[in-house]
């Protein structure tokens, strides 16, 4: 199972340093896999939750893209980063990624082996740990050193 650390997060969230290239890049060394919020404004690729915070070139994606998972937050992402592990929602119980993953919003669907959950909050790590029966892909937290 795979350990996706959501927006850089480790130990917790530190909500100024999320998705920041440098944050990234040390979840990453750290040995996770990391989501991360991208959007595509006229041609320039922006990392950022809320809005565009940080500048990135498609080479810096390029470089890390077998750790990536890109939630793309616009059509022009979509389209310019559908090469990537990628994927896009808003409210849905789940989502397609570009790999062919569900992420799985809705924990009451059945998790399987195809599924990527997100367990953001400590505490639901420690319930998930107690009852799931089947081993998704993988878990986006904001806990990882913790799973």
């Amino acid at each position: 199972m795979k350990i996706i650390s959501h927006r850089g997060n480790i130990r917790g969230p530190i909500l100024d340093k999320e998705n920041r290239p440098s944050y990234i890049d040390c979840a990453i060394g750290s040995g996770y896999n990391v989501e991360i919020d991208v959007r595509s404004i006229n041609g320039e690729l922006w990392l950022g939750h809320d809005g565009p915070q940080y500048k990135v070139e498609h080479r810096w994606l390029r470089e890390r893209r077998e750790y990536l998972w890109l939630h793309c937050k616009n059509m022009e992402a979509a389209i310019e980063c559908w090469i990537y592990q990628s994927f896009c929602h808003s409210n849905d119980p789940f989502t397609y990624t570009s790999t062919g993953k569900i992420w799985l919003h809705d924990l009451s669907m059945k998790i399987n082996t195809n599924t990527i959950i997100p367990l953001i909050e400590l505490d639901q790590v420690e319930i998930y740990k107690s009852i799931i029966e089947e081993v998704p892909f993988a878990i986006c937290t904001d806990y990882p050193a913790f799973v």
